[in-house]
């Protein structure tokens, strides 16, 4: 798993792209192993991946052969090993930049999201060493360029929704059941979920009945979502922390996650205490007028 800061970072950022942070913690954690950055002779460094097939088809003539020769470039995929450790594969990719720096670039899979180099153009970047800047610039940056694969791959309905063999598909490839790829997703997703529920709160969907239904929704209440607050997640409450996810800017599916407590909880002024008392006085009301 990410570290601490990491994770926060990693959240923030899918926060503000209304994505659900378990979700885009779950993409980062298959394809990094949960590290964020390495250091590599005293930098922090985004962990990388040298696709010596990639390099074998951005070079040519002699180049190409010297490169073969170095063990840097090959015409089959998996025919460059990488290294086990991030200071060799860093090696292994400066040693190629010294051959032919754009091309290394673009053989590179960069940062939390192992986005190739070069799908630089396709992701709208002047060239690619601003694609790789933006991986180098540290852990948001490398959020920015994987949240742009995924927004640009058209694959952000399929990763809120879950569906992980869709999304899977379209950021692993056709072969991603090889390596089972949206059973990791679909783990390290429950990993994260079950985090932010122990972190944030309980993670109530409609149905839901007890303490934390009945908090939740005398905190809609609070905010100005008036619902009954009878510790029963119903259609009417599923209705209010919808409108409330729409409006703060979170993924809209009616599920008090980890991300949705706490936006709850920044929502509420500083005397939030007078405002849950105020929301449960509002709910005793609307009971009243719900029974008369």
């Amino acid at each position: 798993m990410f570290s601490e800061t990491a994770i926060r970072e990693i959240g923030e950022a899918a926060l503000r792209a209304g994505v659900e942070p378990a979700l885009l913690l779950a993409v980062a954690q298959v394809e990094s192993g949960g590290r964020s950055h390495v250091m590599v002779r005293g930098r922090a460094e985004p962990v990388i991946r040298f696709e010596g097939h990639y390099f074998d088809r951005r070079v040519a003539g002699s180049k190409r052969a010297e490169a073969r020769a170095a063990g840097l470039a090959s015409p089959e995929a998996g025919g460059v090993a990488n290294p086990r450790g991030q200071a060799e594969r860093w090696a292994l990719f400066e040693k190629a930049a010294r051959m032919d720096r754009k091309a290394a670039c673009e053989s590179v899979s960069w940062g939390l999201g192992q986005v190739m180099g070069a799908h630089w153009s396709w992701l709208g970047f002047a060239d690619v060493e601003a694609l790789v800047a933006e991986a180098r610039s540290g852990t948001a940056g490398q959020v920015r360029l994987m949240l742009r694969y995924i927004e640009k791959a058209g694959l952000k309905e399929a990763l809120a929704a879950r569906n992980w063999a869709r999304f899977a598909r379209g950021y692993n490839g056709p072969g991603y059941r090889r390596n089972q790829y949206d059973r990791k997703l679909a783990r390290a997703y429950r990993a994260y979920a079950a985090r932010e529920t122990t972190d944030a709160g309980d993670l109530l969907r409609i149905g839901a009945r007890g303490a934390a239904a009945e908090r939740l929704q005398a905190m809609l209440c609070a905010l100005g979502y008036p619902v009954v607050v009878d510790g029963v997640f119903g259609a009417r409450t599923e209705m209010a922390l919808r409108r409330f996810q729409k409006e703060a800017g979170l993924v809209v599916d009616g599920v008090a996650g980890g991300a949705t407590w706490r936006a709850l909880q920044n929502a509420l002024p500083f005397r939030g205490l007078l405002r849950r008392l105020w929301g449960r006085l509002t709910g005793f009301w609307t009971r009243l007028r719900t029974d008369n």
